[in-house]
């Protein structure tokens, strides 16, 4: 049976009527506010990256998200009946919640990851509140807690594989809405050439500052929606590919306009359309189809009664937080987080000796039979790296060599890895410059008269139009060589727990197939330029002693 908004308001309505004439309980009220406060030192890494993360453009509406969270909690508290105080409740797996909170929290404090301080704190807070209300009541209220997970920011290395599908995605349907417009347009990776102009799908244009929010806003809906629960799951679910088709269209109407009036009219343009238009629009769809789902029901109910936006009685409900009762648990729950919070206050974790190394400006520009020329990145790009010190480098070989053409050499140096910075991979950057991936294979290389010896590295074949290169790299980790970008940031916790280091760097070769060469060419060529660099390479990134953490030959 469906209720209607007015019968479930008068039930709110008697509900929150008996829980008037409740006192207030000044030990449990002091017991939560010191829980609250020995709770800062160990979570406070983790608040000041959200701060930080807040003042992005993807991850702006973060604040946002523990009000809606909290309106979410005393709405669900509002019908929830006042338990007996002589009603036996288990609070132990609340305890233990929390406990696993904590210790995942000290994990993050101790390597300096701070998204894992904030994974920790969530968790925390869902023990808090099975610890207050006992399991059987306190799992009722989860659904208000799993809503804080749209505040936290994805790890980087999710962040931009999501990124680089979306761009792709978003690419790919922008250009078949141009197409429909009756314009020829064509599509090179993320570039749009419309003919005269071209437009770059740049990371801002993937789709991720609208994804988030929308994300947010379809769990809410999907709460406060009555009716059926395959109908919550629709209007869940929906919310991605949405936010990426409608970023699309965006796209396409941006193309069609520069097409027509010029690029610096879309200049404006796109600065009005990118943002409430876009998300407004996605959340009149969702409405849309909440109205039809209604409609499909034997007894619809109008938008107003499908959507449950009734706030009556939450002022009073929200005053229970000063009648909470001074339990056992609760001193437990403050003396587990003040021991954890002493406990990061106290640890000492491995701190390496300060790194001796040279920067990529005094890199050799002549080696062997190669000369050398060193450029800088755009802002933008250098922006995005996110690196401490990097080489961007074009080596051509001696006449006489028999190596015709250039290879480029790349490497981006990372002193740290675990507080907001870190390596990326290269497939998130080649389909930028409108270069595709043709093929992508490990690939053993051996250089024994090198402290790296033989060791494996990702060989790529990347191709735009007929253009063909051969790539080289690989994730240069305190000795270790991978190939794999989880790999490496899994070993970047390991190292910093074992010896205090989470030093890093990607290394890369870039050399192209001329016409009438074959991709062997190339690789003797990187191999060749690769024997003269490798043997220079360490007094820029050091390597380090496995066995000892001490910087040397791994």
């Amino acid at each position: 049976m469906t209720l209607s908004r007015t019968d479930d308001s008068r039930r709110s309505r008697s509900v929150s009527a008996a829980f008037a004439g409740r006192r207030l309980d000044p030990a449990g009220f002091g017991l939560f506010l010191l829980l609250v406060l020995v709770a800062l030192p160990v979570f406070w890494m983790g608040f000041a990256s959200l701060a930080r993360a807040w003042s992005t453009p993807e991850y702006s509406h973060g604040p946002l998200i523990p009000l809606i969270s909290l309106y979410l909690f005393l709405r669900e508290l509002r019908r929830t009946p006042r338990a007996d105080p002589d009603e036996p409740a288990r609070r132990w797996p609340g305890l233990l919640v929390m406990a696993v909170a904590l210790v995942v929290a000290v994990l993050g404090n101790v390597v300096r990851i701070p998204d894992i301080v904030t994974y920790g704190f969530i968790v925390w807070v869902g023990g808090v509140v099975l610890t207050i209300f006992g399991w059987h009541r306190g799992i009722r209220h989860q659904l208000p807690v799993i809503h804080l997970v749209f505040m936290l920011p994805l790890p980087q290395f999710l962040y931009w594989q999501l990124t680089t599908f979306l761009q792709g995605v978003s690419s790919e349907l922008g250009v078949w809405f141009v197409r429909l417009a009756g314009v020829p347009v064509f599509l090179e990776g993320n570039i749009i050439d419309l003919g005269v102009l071209q437009l770059q799908v740049a990371e801002a244009c993937s789709g991720l500052r609208y994804l988030f929010p929308i994300l947010s806003f379809s769990y809410l809906f999907a709460i406060l929606y009555r009716g059926p629960v395959w109908h919550k799951a629709l209007l869940l679910l929906m919310a991605a590919p949405l936010t990426v088709f409608m970023n699309a269209f965006r796209i396409g109407v941006i193309g069609v306009m520069v097409n027509r009036y010029g690029l610096s009219w879309a200049e404006g343009f796109t600065h009005f359309f990118e943002g409430w238009v876009i998300f407004l629009a996605c959340v009149a769809i969702l409405f849309l189809v909440a109205v039809t789902l209604q409609r499909l029901t034997p007894n619809p109910l109008s938008l107003s009664e499908a959507i449950d936006l009734d706030t009556q009685g939450l002022g009073r409900i929200a005053t229970r937080i000063v009648e909470l009762p001074a339990r056992t648990a609760m001193a437990g729950a403050v003396a587990l987080t003040a021991a954890l919070s002493v406990t990061v206050a106290l640890l000492q974790p491995p701190v390496a000796a300060p790194l001796d190394r040279d920067p990529f400006l005094l890199f050799p520009r002549n080696i062997g039979a190669w000369s050398g020329t060193h450029s800088q990145l755009t802002p933008e790009v250098e922006r995005t790296l996110g690196a401490d010190d990097y080489i961007n480098a074009s080596y051509l070989a001696a006449a006489g060599t028999g190596l015709r053409t250039q290879v480029h050499f790349f490497s981006a140096f990372y002193e740290t890895q675990t507080e907001g910075s870190g390596i990326h991979s290269p497939e998130v950057c080649l389909p930028a410059g409108g270069w595709e991936i043709f093929s992508l294979d490990p690939y053993t290389v051996s250089f024994p008269d090198t402290p790296y010896g033989s060791f494996e590295v990702n060989r790529a074949i990347i191709q735009n139009g007929r253009a063909q290169q051969v790539v080289y790299y690989w994730f240069e980790q305190r000795g270790l060589r991978l190939t794999n970008d989880f790999v490496a940031k899994l070993t970047v916790v390991w190292d910093s727990l074992r010896y205090g280091r989470t030093d890093g760097a990607l290394v890369r070769f870039v050399s192209p197939i001329e016409p009438g060469e074959t991709a062997e060419d190339a690789d003797a060529r990187i191999q060749d330029l690769m024997r003269e660099v490798l043997p220079r390479l360490p007094r820029f990134v050091p390597l380090m002693d496995r066995e000892s953490g001490r910087t040397g030959p791994a």
